[in-house]
Formats: C-alpha cells, sequence, structure tokens
C-alpha cells in the first residue's frame, strides 16, 4: 500500500513540475530548451561503476565469479596505484572481511545516508528538473538531493550527507558540482569501502543518448561487471529503444587519491515500477546481525 502510495506521489510531484516549467534554469534564459530527464530510470550492474575509456578510474573488484564482479565478495583493488597507501589500507581491510563471507558495515547495510559519489550504486533514480533547482530521488530508502541551478557554493561549506551541489545546463548537458560532503561513521566512496575526506568533490555530466549509442556505451562501460543478482523491482525493459541516460563523473580528493578518476553510470528505462526499499524498517541485517541505524536528537538542518 504505502508503494502505491509513493509512487502516486511521485508521479503527481513529476507532473507538477513539468506543467509548471518546461525550459528550466539558465537553458530558459537562452530562449532552448532544457534536455528532459525525468521519469524513472535504471542501471542493472551492482556494485561498479564503468570505468572510462582512458585515465584513471574506479576501484575495481578483484573477486571474480564465472569471469565478471563477483557482488557476494567485494574485494577491492587495494593495488590500484591511484590510491594514497592510508587509504589502501582501508580498501584491503574491508576486502579480507568480505573474502570470509561476511559483510562488513556500509551506508547501505546500516541505514546511514550515503553521499556522493556512493548514492549512485542505487539501481533506481528520477530527477525533478524546475527553474532554479534540480530535484534526484534514489531508489534505496527514497533518498534526496537538492541541486541549486546558477548558483555557486558559499565561501564556507557546512558539511552535508550529500554535500553542497549546485548545477548549470551546458547545451544538452547538465552539470553538476557537489563539495562539503559530510563525513560519517561509514563514509565510502564506493562499496569496496574506498574512504573520502572532507575534501572530496564531485562533478557529475548528465546527457540523453540515441538507442544504438545508448547500447554501446552501457556494452562497452559493463563489460566484466556484475549483474544484479537480485530484481528490486526494476528490470531493463527489452522493448524500450528509446533514449538512454548516461551519467559521466570525476571524482577528486587530494587525501585519498593522488589524480582525480571518472567513471560513468548508463541507465535505462525500466520495466518495473517504482519500489519500496526502506533500511531503516529493519533493526537486523540478512543474518540477524543488529544494525547501527542513525537516529538525531536534533536535526542537522
Amino acid at each position: 500500500m504505502r508503494a502505491r502510495r509513493a509512487t502516486r506521489l511521485q508521479g503527481a510531484f513529476a507532473v507538477a513540475c513539468a506543467t509548471v516549467l518546461a525550459v528550466p534554469g539558465d537553458a530558459a534564459e537562452r530562449g532552448a530548451p532544457a534536455p528532459d530527464f525525468s521519469g524513472i530510470w535504471a542501471h542493472m550492474t551492482w556494485p561498479d561503476f564503468e570505468p572510462p575509456i582512458t585515465g584513471p578510474g574506479p576501484i575495481t573488484n578483484l573477486s571474480r565469479r564465472d569471469g565478471v564482479s563477483d557482488a557476494y565478495r567485494l574485494v577491492g583493488d587495494y593495488l590500484n596505484p591511484n590510491l594514497k597507501p592510508q587509504a589502501a589500507e582501508v580498501v584491503k581491510k574491508y576486502g579480507e572481511i568480505s573474502s570470509t563471507g561476511v559483510s562488513y558495515p556500509a551506508p547501505s547495510t546500516q541505514c546511514w545516508p550515503g553521499g556522493v559519489p556512493f548514492v549512485f550504486i542505487n539501481i533506481g533514480m528520477q530527477m525533478f528538473q524546475e527553474r532554479d533547482k534540480v530535484t534526484i530521488i534514489y531508489s534505496n530508502d527514497h533518498e534526496v538531493r537538492h541541486v541549486r541551478l546558477n548558483g555557486s557554493h558559499p565561501s564556507r561549506v557546512s558539511p552535508s550527507w550529500y554535500g553542497d551541489s549546485i548545477g548549470h545546463y551546458e547545451g544538452d548537458t547538465l552539470v553538476i558540482d557537489t563539495v562539503g560532503i559530510k563525513v560519517g561513521p561509514y563514509a565510502m566512496a564506493d562499496m569496496y569501502g574506498t574512504p573520502h575526506s572532507p575534501a572530496l568533490h564531485v562533478v557529475e555530466r548528465y546527457h540523453l543518448l540515441d538507442y544504438a549509442a545508448a547500447r554501446a556505451a552501457e556494452e562497452r562501460g559493463q563489460k566484466g561487471l556484475s549483474r544484479l543478482g537480485r530484481d528490486p523491482g526494476l528490470a531493463a525493459n527489452p522493448d524500450y529503444k528509446g533514449k538512454g541516460l548516461q551519467l559521466d563523473f570525476t571524482v577528486e580528493d587530494e587525501n585519498v587519491f593522488f589524480k582525480p578518476w571518472s567513471a560513468s553510470i548508463s541507465y535505462r528505462r525500466p520495466s518495473g515500477d517504482w519500489p519500496e526499499m526502506v533500511c531503516a524498517d529493519n533493526t537486523n541485517d540478512y543474518i540477524g546481525r543488529a544494525i547501527n541505524a542513525p537516529k538525531a536528537d536534533k536535526p542537522d538542518f
């Protein structure tokens, strides 16, 4: 019942956004329509990011099953030359835990906000575009991000779970710049436990690709990555021949990486409905261990 109610509310919100404003942000000032990213998008790989064609990329999984990344053994490549020594030790520690078949605490397993870019591991995503802002929601716990359009970061940014995000349109591309991402007790840049510091800086670029280009990007980027081992309600629609959504992003953190690295996510239209996946309804993980669900004595906003 709650899932149907949430879907109706989200659908109404999407219609309202589209009705109020068809030309958001600086595109309106130029008289050109902004790209329309509305609707439900999904990507079918977990927990990997798609590597770039060239240059430093994300941490990859050393554990393989049937020739692809093993989604049940998350052993991050701690030998990646872009990792600074202290960060490499953290990734190695998490990999040793996962190698035993035991999951380690992460934002997604402890019901904590994931931050950026960790939140990108969510299978489902919806984007709501308005004149002065973009709102992005994700399927796990309905995590929400707010992006101010055509603004600037304050001189002093108060750290928050998803950071301070500002965006603008460059032709058919939405560019989002995020800083000030809070370092919580389970702060990770990915599911391999790669840490991040207050210096974390993420730039996202969203653009639509026609069907052929989207398929090519997906096949190249997802080669060797693990497929989702379960269906949370969002599966790729085999009959959809329309455009795909491509996210290319760059991560910079001078305290963790020697150089900025890049990755991509290929989104497609799903055949399933928007699922309700509420982590905080549970007090134990899948093998019965108590989780450290967050609680606040006072609001942090």
